[in-house]
């Protein structure tokens, strides 16, 4: 399945979020990595688009004459096509009409909850299993190497759907009602598919170093242990896969954070570094997996 990442869910993330600098000293590494995926999974529950009531009372009214048409109740077809386009009037007379109206939406969350090493150690495991044969095995193995948030969010194609309707009432005024049958079932078979993805380790990274950054003048020790963490979970995610489009690597982010802890353990100035390893992260993240829409049919 293509994937695309909604890069909107992280606009915000840099320095942002659940880091607050009181709150941040008492936290280990671990559970502001737990506090970020929950508030990334909170965040994405609450960008999901609003559906549409409108379209989906068309798209009932619409399969009802696909109905009526089965029991050759025309007159009722009839209406029930004209009441579905009433209910597309309202959509489709504002302003800025999207071409795709999402009629559904669905989040799965998937979080690998172990280090980059435990990847390694998993994936010379499906290595061998492949090469004994056991492909199965092999396959719910590969299964758990994921680690993100998956939003879809499946959309009514506003270009091609009230032409349906349109087009099945004129076959139906023509008294051509097998036409406007095929036309109703083909409306209502054809979806676009989106899925937005969120890699974990990567909002766990941007969050660990956001909480680095506000402790690491009164707690040195414990900022290292962020960095530390942040770093693992940058190789965790190169290891599952998660590739960017962007021009900065893994390995410039890694030596980035080497410079901060550097920095940390020296004349401890690295305000500026830290921003600029958050810009970076956030821009990585904002070009990991993208691609086009997915016909449903």
């Amino acid at each position: 399945m293509r994937k695309t990442l909604l890069s909107a869910l992280v606009s915000s993330l840099i320095f942002t979020g659940i880091s607050v600098a009181d709150s941040a000293k008492l936290l280990t590494s671990k559970e502001v990595t737990q506090k970020a995926t929950q508030a990334e999974t909170k965040r994405v529950e609450h960008t999901k688009v609003k559906l549409v009531q409108e379209a989906l009372n068309s798209l009932k009214l619409a399969s009802k004459a696909l109905v009526d048409l089965d029991s050759n109740k025309v007159d009722d077809a009839k209406k029930d096509i004209e009441l579905a386009l009433g209910k597309l009037e309202s959509i489709l007379s504002a302003e800025h009409t999207p071409k795709l109206l999402p009629i559904e939406n669905r989040m799965v969350v998937k979080n690998f909850v172990g280090t980059a090493k435990d990847v390694e150690v998993a994936v010379e495991k499906v290595k061998k299993l492949l090469d004994a044969g056991k492909v199965q095995e092999a396959r719910v193995l590969l299964s758990t190497l994921q680690s993100e948030i998956d939003l879809t969010v499946v959309s009514l194609p506003l270009v091609s759907y009230p032409d349906a309707l349109k087009l099945a009432s004129k076959y139906l005024i023509e008294n051509k009602p097998e036409k406007a049958r095929e036309v109703l079932a083909l409306a209502l078979s054809t979806f676009t598919e989106v899925e937005q993805i969120v890699p974990i380790p990567i909002i766990n990274s941007i969050e660990l170093i956001a909480t680095a950054s506000h402790i690491a003048k009164d707690n040195k020790e414990q900022a290292l242990k962020h960095l530390a963490f942040a770093s693992d979970e940058l190789d965790k995610a190169e290891k599952l896969g998660y590739v960017s489009k962007s021009t900065t690597t893994y390995k410039e982010l890694h030596e980035l954070i080497k410079k901060i802890e550097k920095e940390v353990k020296g004349p401890n100035k690295a305000e500026k570094l830290f921003k600029e390893l958050g810009e970076k992260l956030k821009e990585f993240k904002d070009k990991i997996l993208s691609s086009s829409d997915k016909d449903k049919k």
